[in-house]
Parts: C-alpha cells; sequence; structure tokens
C-alpha cells in the first residue's frame, strides 16, 4: 500500500449552518464548496488541496471523547489565539508551548477539537508560505 498523504479530513457536525459559521467565519477557512442536500460543505485549508469535510451527523457532539483532533499548521499559534478571541471562538487551551513552537486548541459546537500549531523553534520544518 503506498500512502501519499491526507485527501480530507471528515468532521460530524450537528448542523451544516452551524459548521459554516464555525468553520468559515471563526476559524476563517475557505468555503471550497457546498452540498446543503447532503449535509456536506468542505473548506480550503491554505493552498493544499485536503480540507476539511463538515458532514451532518445527528449524533455528532453526544459522545466522549471528541470525534476528531486535527492539527492545522499556522505561522504563529499565539498571534492565530489571539485573533480567534477576537473572532468570538473559545479556547479550549491557552497557547502552550511544544517542540516545534507553540499550539492552541479550540472546539467546534459538537466538540471535534482543531489545533492550530506553529514552527516558530523549528522553521526549517515549517510549510512555505503562499
Amino acid at each position: 500500500m503506498d500512502i501519499r498523504g491526507i485527501d480530507n479530513v471528515l468532521v460530524p457536525v450537528g448542523n451544516l449552518a452551524a459548521a459554516l459559521e464555525f468553520y468559515a467565519n471563526g476559524l476563517g477557512l475557505s468555503v471550497r464548496f457546498t452540498v446543503p442536500e447532503r449535509g456536506i460543505a468542505l473548506f480550503g485549508v491554505a493552498a493544499e488541496t485536503p480540507g476539511i469535510m463538515a458532514m451532518v451527523d445527528p449524533a455528532a457532539g453526544h459522545g466522549s471523547p471528541p470525534a476528531i483532533r486535527i492539527w492545522l499548521e499556522v505561522p504563529d499559534a499565539r498571534a492565530a489565539a489571539a485573533e480567534l478571541e477576537g473572532r468570538g471562538v473559545d479556547m479550549l487551551t491557552a497557547p502552550f508551548e511544544v517542540a516545534t513552537g507553540w499550539s492552541v486548541e479550540v472546539a467546534d459546537p459538537w466538540g471535534n477539537v482543531i489545533g492550530l500549531t506553529d514552527y516558530l523553534k523549528r522553521p526549517d520544518l515549517a510549510r512555505p508560505a503562499f
């Protein structure tokens, strides 16, 4: 088997409109497409082909632990946390130090955890700016 990378990350959500609000307006991800009759929206992550696909699932948010936990790379996690707080997004954690830099976590309305991490301590490992 030849695994070449991530295609899309599927995230169960309870409501498509609320998912659009959180992922597009809260996190600032672009909306690549929506299929409302199927309860699907695909959000872009930078210029990468893979994205975050929200799919309506009535069971979303009714379990523990969260359905998914995914971390996305940002240039500066502490600055991203401040920006998100300015948009009214609640932090699950304050920015915390990791081996490569800093990270912070937020959750969507269904308990899916989105982490934002940077490579400020290891810029040689960071993705290039677009």
